[in-house]
């Protein structure tokens, strides 16, 4: 494989507008980005974020080669002050983030750079990319781990991802979202996943007949077998001949089968009768896995057609999120500094949902005392704080007539330090804690939040001071 060119991984006008404000005397005017996004994929009540770990690692390694600044000095558009300047270049500034896993909401920061404005214009590409493309993964493989019901869900899209990157980092954003285990086996190794694979139709078909490729999988592979059954005729055949595989192998040692596979035909109507078939011949332990093409709608139909599946295997619609494959985060100026004070900045547009919320910004999430549910989420400036010892009305920031005064509640704000004038300071839990942070934090959501189809909105409100800043800004035009 190619080296990544990761510090220049950037769109180019990042570097032509870095130049920019290098030769006009910018280049150490601290600017606040937000990260957000405007719209949930697949009409969802929420979605997760996931990403920060590339993100990190990229931050930590970010350096450009003496190939790299010879490359950007052939393109003629950039000063030889400039491209000294880049010979040495470090990331400095601050981020801030919310944890991975973290159920997100549109149009709130789920990342703040704060940054010398040359440095927080570089990074825009990556870390766009890396949050769009993995929160888009994780957020379907949440769904579709919602959708199975407590039945196991593996990751097989390896071969249908958009590339080496996309298939190992979907991976482990699928595994965060609340899959149990990949094919992929690098990604396994990288992250420390469960591995999980079988066998493909290839196999049967190398042996002269089904039972003898059924029987000689075994003899290699006797612990967990799981056998692949519709390579010609699912309940004539391949049921059949696994189970006298199971017995001619397995039973005289004192082994059990661990699965079959179907991929292939009416998945309910087989999976029932594989079921009976199995039961009936002493194999009442061994699991059905299904594959081909499934999402969250064909599981949930599946579930509720009394499908006999106990294991899912999913790839293309998941890796690829087929079904609405754009998360839309964006990357917007809200603030710059000068000589220490922060000046909030807005971009307005004729599309309202195009409209920014300027400033420095908190992030809190207001939880219910009684049952520890989100309520709301409320963007504050950076030098506020909610007293949840003392009532808050919160309301509508289109719709401000519609409010709420809440009194039995308690605030956790989201967003955390990542990186303190260039230095980490945060420690990355490991991947099993986030997928069991997830799963909890999906779980406290409310259920008709959490809906698969028209789910009900959650708000998120600004706290009046900047909702005031925001709209004498609007006013203002500027």
């Amino acid at each position: 494989m190619v080296r990544e060119r990761l510090a220049l991984l950037a769109d180019f006008y990042e570097f032509t507008m870095m130049h920019g404000y290098f030769k006009s005397g910018k280049k150490d005017v601290v600017s606040y980005y937000d990260v957000f996004f405007r719209n949930i994929p697949d009409r969802g009540g929420f979605a997760l974020f996931c990403g920060l770990d590339s993100i990190i690692k990229y931050i930590q390694e970010l350096k450009f080669t003496k190939d790299e600044i010879d490359y950007l000095k052939k393109t003629e558009k950039f000063s030889g002050e400039f491209l000294n300047y880049l010979k040495d270049f470090r990331f400095t500034g601050d981020i801030y983030s919310v944890a991975e896993g973290t159920p997100i909401f549109p149009n709130e920061p789920i990342m703040i750079i704060k940054a010398k404005t040359l440095e927080a214009q570089l990074i825009e590409t990556f870390v766009l990319l890396s949050i769009n493309h993995q929160s888009l993964i994780c957020t379907k493989a949440n769904r579709i781990y919602r959708a199975a019901d407590g039945r196991v869900v593996t990751e097989f899209g390896a071969r249908r991802a958009h590339g080496p990157s996309a298939a190992v980092l979907g991976a482990r954003a699928a595994f965060i979202g609340g899959f149990h285990a990949t094919s992929n086996t690098s990604a396994a190794m990288l992250y420390d996943l469960p591995l999980s694979g079988t066998m493909a139709h290839s196999w049967i078909q190398m042996f002269d007949c089904e039972i003898d490729a059924f029987v000689e999988y075994l003899r290699v592979y006797p612990d967990k077998a799981i056998l692949l059954i519709d390579t010609y005729n699912t309940l004539k055949s391949g049921v059949i001949n696994a189970v006298k595989a199971f017995d001619k192998i397995l039973k005289p040692i004192g082994k059990r089968p661990f699965a079959v596979r179907i991929d292939s035909g009416d998945i309910t109507y087989l999976s029932k009768k594989i079921r009976h078939y199995l039961d009936t011949h002493g194999y009442k332990d061994c699991k059905i896995i299904a594959t081909n093409s499934l999402d969250e709608y064909t599981i949930e139909s599946l579930i509720r057609q009394g499908a006999q599946i106990d294991i899912f295997g999913v790839g293309e619609k998941l890796i690829t999120a087929k079904s609405d494959s754009v998360f839309g985060g964006v990357y917007k100026l809200a603030a710059i500094e000068d000589k220490g004070t922060i000046i909030p900045k807005i971009k307005i547009s004729e599309n309202v949902e195009k409209i920014t919320t300027p400033h420095f910004k908190k992030l809190y999430r207001l939880f219910s005392k009684e049952d520890g549910k989100p309520l709301a989420d409320l963007l504050c400036t950076y030098d506020e704080a909610i007293d949840d010892t003392k009532p808050l009305e919160i309301f509508d920031p289109i719709s401000t007539w519609k409010r709420q005064t809440l009194t039995s509640f308690y605030a956790k704000e989201l967003l955390m330090p990542i990186f303190k004038n260039g230095k980490l300071i945060y420690q990355m839990p490991s991947v099993d804690h986030i997928r069991e942070m997830t799963i909890q934090n999906v779980e406290s959501l409310w259920e008709e939040v959490k809906r698969l189809d028209r789910p009900h909105k959650y708000y998120v409100d600004l706290s009046q001071k900047l909702w005031d800043i925001k709209n004498d800004l609007l006013n203002k035009g500027k």
